[in-house]
């Protein structure tokens, strides 16, 4: 015999998520405060750009796992660094992944990363004073403003994968270029009528496609448009849009910046920038409560990311404690002579 949905709602009197009475807005109050922290960092140099963080998730005075994967890839040039509630920042990196997977299978380019973190940013917004809790750092590589030669290639490939909706490239300003035959509009009819609502997605789309053309295109064939290099955008839940060249986030943020504040510099060499970011990292766990255990490092460069193996932050521990050793033996022994 099969119950109905009328019996399984009866039977089910301590749970509520079955009754009829309960909506999607009702807002359950958690047993206990949801207190985490997390150190993660980022910055950018003239090899690429790093992100670090620690490996551990905590939840009020519990050590949930030592061993998170805080930094995830989107794609080959891009990757993220989550602070925040665990589920909120996973779902969202998933969201951000399909996003630019869907973007680059419509229109046969990547998105670019300060595309993306405004895309991120718009739909975060509408969250904003909830408990949505996500901070994320997006570390990449644009690749689609290399050498003019390579982006005017690469932007013919586009157009003729649209090709079957038009009989010419798109125009700009709503006009075609001399020599240029004139965009054949679906919607319109035999008499010349336009629908409003289809013209000004038409509209639209000549807005956005006159701005990639200035952003591709230059006069000038051997210059490097500003699209191609490292980036670095900071998304909070609330709609914060930011970018810059060096960040971090979480409880131990501050002890990690005072050391990326006096120690990062433009031209340093990769295995200096490592060091910083290790550093950096291990610095913010010793002092806050909530970071610890192991530390991930990614290298995002023109040819994509890079991880390096995971270090523990024990052995760091034990380094700094023979150096000091060390260092006292010497001062030591300058007092006795």
């Amino acid at each position: 015999m099969v119950k109905s949905s009328n019996d399984l709602t009866s039977v089910n009197h301590k749970g509520t998520f079955l009754s009829p009475r309960c909506h999607l807005s009702t807002s359950v109050t958690p047993p206990f405060r949801l207190c985490h922290g997390t150190t993660t960092l980022a910055f950018a140099f003239q090899g690429g750009v790093i992100a670090a963080a620690d490996s551990r998730a905590s939840c009020a005075g519990l050590v949930a796992c030592p061993a998170v994967e805080k930094i995830s890839p989107i794609h080959s040039h891009l990757v993220v660094t989550s602070s925040g509630s665990g589920a909120d920042c996973m779902l969202w990196e998933r969201i951000l992944a399909r996003e630019i997977r869907l973007y680059q299978l419509r229109y046969g380019r990547r998105l670019s990363v300060v595309s993306s973190a405004k895309l991120l940013s718009l739909m975060l917004h509408p969250f904003k004073g909830t408990n949505v809790c996500v901070a994320l750092t997006l570390c990449g590589w644009d690749t689609c403003g290399a050498p003019n030669s390579q982006a005017v290639k690469s932007l013919s490939v586009c157009e003729k994968s649209t090709s079957f909706c038009c009989s010419g490239t798109f125009p700009v300003n709503g006009q075609s270029r001399p020599g240029e035959p004139k965009i054949q509009r679906k919607w319109e009819d035999p008499e010349g009528q336009v629908d409003p609502f289809m013209s000004s997605q038409h509209d639209q789309r000549t807005e956005i496609q006159t701005a990639s053309d200035e952003g591709l295109l230059s006069s000038n064939p051997n210059t490097t448009t500003p699209l191609f290099g490292p980036r670095l955008c900071y998304v909070c839940s609330d709609g914060t849009f930011l970018k810059g060249e060096l960040f971090s986030v979480g409880s131990g943020s501050p002890y990690a910046y005072s050391v990326l504040d006096g120690a990062v510099r433009w031209e340093m060499c990769e295995e200096e920038a490592v060091s910083i970011a290790r550093e950096a990292v291990y610095r913010a766990t010793h002092r806050d409560a909530y970071s610890g255990n192991s530390v991930d490092i990614f290298h995002i460069t023109a040819h994509g990311w890079r991880r390096r193996p995971r270090e523990d932050l024990r052995e760091e521990y034990h380094r700094e404690r023979k150096r000091g050793r060390e260092r006292m033996k010497v001062k030591e022994r300058e007092e006795i002579k």
